[in-house]
């Protein structure tokens, strides 16, 4: 019975703990500046310290997996509507057609996984900050903290673009090749509209990455600028990857934000040496 009371009590204490645990991992007092070079060293001479590093990880990857298995669960009750709302551009979920019984419920599970991602994405993130806060600055982990909210906001803006200006050029080109009638089965629409979702949301993620990078003085901007050429091979054979076509409109597409988003991380990197700089001085 005290097990089962106890069991109840860290459930029901377990969000408090949890944001107490953030803000007094922000308000730690400032690491001790040791380079990179003698961290190694203390890392090969007392590899305990490492496996104490290793566990907490663990213990923040295994947090990220309740919140996303917790809003994955909770998005069973939205998925039809979701499909629904992804199957609008085609004229609902009515024209999908699946030849094979464990199609629908394929389907149902991956809208409700990416839907589950898409909602934990800040849970998710703050599990991952509290993991690297301690090892950075009092400003930067304000700063860091501070930008995950707008990461989200990059995020589903991402998956906005994707949705509503990517996909409909795209399905009309995929619909309408040849002239031939096309049935679309469930797994391979759903498989097409999650995927690109999904990788256009993460890419908007880049210009905050670098931004936050540049701030806490990881990267700075003239490498970016300098590398430029290689990016935008990276970024071809990314998109290549991305896009379910091998047309280059659809590719074009893919490839054009992609593009604007990194030169725009160069300006950003720009601006967050030029903030670190003058705050140091």
């Amino acid at each position: 019975m005290r097990f089962i009371i106890r069991s109840i009590w860290l459930l029901l204490t377990a969000p408090f703990r949890w944001i107490a645990n953030i803000l007094s991992v922000a308000r730690a007092e400032e690491p001790e500046d040791v380079p990179l070079a003698d961290s190694f060293q203390s890392a090969v001479e007392h590899p305990q310290d490492l496996i104490v590093h290793l566990n907490a990880l663990r213990a923040h990857i295994f947090r990220a997996l309740i919140f996303l298995a917790l809003f994955t669960v909770l998005s069973f009750a939205f998925a039809s509507r979701i499909i629904d709302f992804l199957a609008r551009p085609i004229g609902g979920i009515g024209e999908l057609v699946a030849i094979d019984p464990t199609e629908p419920i394929g389907v149902f599970m991956r809208v409700s996984l990416l839907s589950g991602f898409a909602f934990a994405f800040p849970f998710i993130a703050l599990e991952l900050w509290q993991f690297i806060a301690p090892g950075l600055s009092r400003g930067s982990r304000n700063f860091s903290l501070a930008a995950i909210p707008i990461a989200t906001l990059f995020f589903i803006g991402g998956m906005s673009f994707a949705y509503f200006i990517m996909m409909p050029p795209a399905l009309e080109f995929l619909l309408d090749f040849m002239g031939l009638t096309t049935q679309v089965r469930p797994s391979t629409y759903i498989g097409f509209v999650t995927g690109l979702i999904f990788w256009v949301g993460v890419a908007f993620e880049f210009p905050l990455i670098i931004y936050v990078l540049a701030r806490i003085g990881l990267i700075r901007w003239k490498m970016l600028s300098d590398q430029w050429r290689l990016a935008i091979v990276i970024m071809a054979v990314a998109a290549a990857a991305i896009t379910p076509t091998v047309d280059p409109v659809n590719m074009a597409l893919v490839m054009g934000p992609m593009i604007v988003l990194y030169f725009l991380s160069i300006g950003l990197a720009y601006l967050a040496q030029r903030g670190r700089i003058n705050q140091a001085a």
